[in-house]
């Protein structure tokens, strides 16, 4: 199976992974993007998007205006989609997608989900995490047959990642 998706619950370092990954095969040209937590004083203000491409943009804050809402966050769906019009806009010879975050936020968009199951369906692999819960969407993709769904916690973390990596490898070389 050539798409994975690693969930897990809040904490289990789904995001760190991605980062990882993004740097083992950076020889692939990866597609995709990471989200980083924005803490100020201490406390999580948003979140902010950064590029395979290195570009970065805020995609959800307390201080946003915006009538999407997840939670206590407001969520820039424009500046969201402008952010994945660029990355595909710019797609060079890439030989795997990485996305990180495959969730309720991202979900808000409508090109969200057209995109990532245009990347499913193409010829290359992805690598994506997902929201450990959702419905829609979310849900829906858990449940394709060219799914691998593989489960990460604080404990499997490193097995996890070696795993991920040589299966990686096999696909990419296969």
């Amino acid at each position: 199976m050539k798409n994975i998706l690693i969930t897990g619950a809040p904490g289990s370092g789904k995001t760190t992974i991605i980062k990882k990954l993004f740097e083992i095969f950076k020889e692939f040209n990866p597609v995709g993007f990471y989200t980083s937590e924005i803490v100020e004083n201490g406390v999580k203000t948003g979140f902010e998007l950064v590029s395979s491409y290195g570009d970065s943009r805020i995609l959800a804050s307390i201080a946003l205006k915006s009538r999407y809402v997840v939670g206590k966050y407001k969520v820039d769906i424009k500046g969201f989609d402008e952010f994945l019009e660029n990355i595909f806009a710019r797609e060079k010879k890439t030989g795997l997608y990485i996305f990180d975050g495959i969730t309720k936020m991202e979900c808000q968009s409508r090109k969200f989900p057209k995109l990532i199951t245009e990347r499913f369906n193409a010829d290359k692999p992805v690598v994506a995490s997902i929201a450990h819960r959702g419905t829609g969407f979310i849900s829906d993709i858990k449940k394709r047959d060219d799914i691998k769904l593989i489960e990460l916690n604080e404990d499997n973390f490193n097995q996890r990642l070696k795993e991920l990596t040589m299966q990686l490898r096999d696909i990419l070389l296969g």
